[in-house]
């Protein structure tokens, strides 16, 4: 597949690029950086060479023939590699350094040495709608948008390697926990969290292990960038808000993949909460990619009155809610109009599945597809109706 073009940009100093495996890291940095020198901790000899003795990276450095930058693939599995780089910064005329990794845990754990503030921190997040030459927003509810996926000929069969082989694969390649099969279960029970409140406790209960294995089991997730949390809105909040966090996973297909399905499990329920994780991975992507100051986060008061997103920063406050309907109805409405009450300055915009754009009682309802497409990260995530 021809290379597509990505928001993401790389910094003019050094960086860690990090993202779940994929999200197409590697694959983008040869064709961005071609000429530099490459370094794949996936090969085992290299891997062997530079685990049992790092600095032998500064002799692979000086026989090679000069080049603005080092890539180091996976950088993760030989985390001791950072104090090496670190003394290579610290001389005369050192190259910038691009390091990707698909695991921050070991990075942040397991080595004290993140070079001082040297190397930014980037993520690379499965597409962005805008950045695809064309853009179904069906099949990318069915599939996700992991880059790994889009390019199959069978979406689906990768799609449920990825899911089934991948994420076990990655947990016991990194040592994270001996009991797989309660790990599955779990990941299994997230599925179902998907796009709602996290409690931990009731996790605990439906994969029967404790709830301090499922706090260890989410850390996991988040550490392996394969779920992220948003938390409740309470900026100058005039009511009592909820407590708990929303949990997402990174990508819509994956939610599918391990999602169960059954008689007793509704088509619309799956298809809301695929939409709502489509948009979130939208929001997420789009705000790291902007490099502003922004929070995503969501809203809801003890009284139960929600909106799916608030995104508040340099582009102001906006309130967003997610409906898998065709048609809009006045109970859609009702959150984005209490949270109006409280912040009569923030834009409100409904999201669904019709066709038309129409604008009722000055919250303006949108066609989901026509919110993917503008959504850029120099520009508002409403700048399609600004």
């Amino acid at each position: 597949m021809e290379t597509l073009r990505r928001f993401f940009d790389l910094n003019a100093q050094s960086c860690f690029v990090l993202g779940p495996r994929g999200t197409g890291k590697t694959t983008w940095l040869r064709t961005l950086l071609p000429d530099s020198l490459y370094l794949d901790l996936l090969n085992p000899a290299l891997y062997r060479q530079l685990a049992g003795r790092p600095e032998h990276l500064m002799e692979i450095i000086d026989a090679a023939p000069r080049s603005e930058h080092v890539v180091i693939d996976e950088i993760q599995r030989v985390p001791e590699l950072l104090s090496v780089i670190h003394a290579v910064l610290e001389g005369p005329s050192p190259p910038k350094f691009v390091m990707t990794g698909s695991s921050a845990r070991k990075l942040r754990r397991g080595a004290a040495n993140l070079l001082g503030g040297r190397a930014a921190n980037r993520t690379l997040h499965p597409f962005m709608a805008a950045e695809l030459p064309k853009f179904d927003v069906n099949q990318s509810l069915e599939f996700g948008l992991l880059p790994l996926v889009y390019a199959s000929d069978e979406p689906r069969d990768s799609l449920d390697a990825y899911a089934s082989l991948y994420l076990e694969q990655e947990v016991q390649a990194e040592g994270l926990t001996r009991n797989l099969g309660a790990f599955a279960r779990f990941l299994e029970a997230v599925s179902l969290t998907h796009a709602g409140q996290l409690n931990i406790a009731a996790l605990a209960r439906e994969c029967e292990v404790e709830r301090k294995t499922v706090g260890a089991y989410l850390e996991i997730l988040e550490d392996l960038l394969l779920a992220f949390r948003l938390h409740v809105f309470q900026k100058h909040a005039k009511r009592r808000v909820a407590v708990h966090p929303k949990l997402y996973l990174f990508d819509t297909g994956v939610f599918r993949a391990l999602r169960p399905r059954g008689p007793l499990d509704s088509p619309n329920e799956i298809a809301g909460q695929a939409l709502e994780g489509l948009v979130a991975q939208h929001l997420r992507a789009w705000a790291d990619y902007s490099r502003q100051r922004i929070g995503i986060f969501y809203w809801r008061t003890r009284a139960g009155s929600e909106v799916d997103f608030v995104v508040y920063g340099d582009f102001g406050l906006q309130a967003i809610e997610v409906k898998n309907g065709r048609r809009t109805h006045a109970s859609d409405l009702r959150g984005l109009k209490n949270f109006r009450d409280d912040y009569p300055e923030a834009e409100c915009a409904l999201l669904y599945r019709g066709e038309r754009r129409m604008r009722i009682d000055n919250i303006w309802c949108l066609p989901v597809d026509e919110f993917f497409a503008h959504l850029m990260p120099s520009e508002a995530p409403l700048a399609l109706v600004s």
